[in-house]
């Protein structure tokens, strides 16, 4: 599957703005930690890109997020990995970092941090994410509440599959402002 072909999919299979920006920073996020690892770039980025493919559809029922995107993305014959790590990026880290593989641990710490990062930038005055620092980012992470749903220990995932929280954050940082402009931040 090609790029141009996964981000229509993405864009018929959900219509709300937000997420598809929230999809978009996620690929950016995921093929930043794939050049740093080394990972296969594009297999990483569409991973990310399309995580969140079935949220729409499956509604209040989050116990099938992730299955649905995985049973059509093994339709379009999409690679096994990435079928996995989409099916597992919503587990929420509970111990995966003993029962999974760092490309499921990434993308989960990579959607996490997305929201963290975004929700860091809407309360500055500029609400600009070029004005976002790296401290303001670990600060809000300690902050209980700050941002619905981002979970502290996901993001930790990052540690238990090999980079540090700093540098983590600053490869998030550097590659949500790459794509900004898409984000309308």
């Amino acid at each position: 599957m090609h790029r141009e072909e996964a981000l229509a999919l993405l864009q018929e299979k959900v219509s709300a703005p937000n997420l598809v920006k929230h999809c978009l920073a996620t690929e950016a996020i995921m093929r930043a930690l794939a050049r740093r690892l080394g990972e296969d770039e594009e297999l990483w980025g569409l991973s990310g890109l399309l995580h969140d493919l079935d949220l729409e559809m499956v509604g209040e029922d989050m116990s099938r997020h992730g299955e649905v995107a995985a049973g059509l993305l093994r339709e379009r014959d999409f690679p096994p990995p990435g079928v996995e790590a989409v099916r597992m990026h919503n587990a929420e880290g509970l111990g995966l970092g003993e029962r999974t593989e760092r490309f499921h641990l990434y993308l989960a710490a990579a959607e996490t941090i997305t929201g963290l990062i975004v929700a860091t930038a809407l309360v500055l005055p500029s609400r600009k994410l070029a004005d976002v620092k790296e401290k303001s980012v670990r600060k809000r992470m300690k902050e209980s509440g700050f941002a619905r749903g981002v979970r502290r220990e996901v993001i930790m995932e990052c540690e238990k599959a090999g980079i540090p929280l700093d540098e983590f954050i600053a490869l998030s940082l550097a590659a949500m402002r790459e794509v900004a402009p898409q984000l309308g931040l």
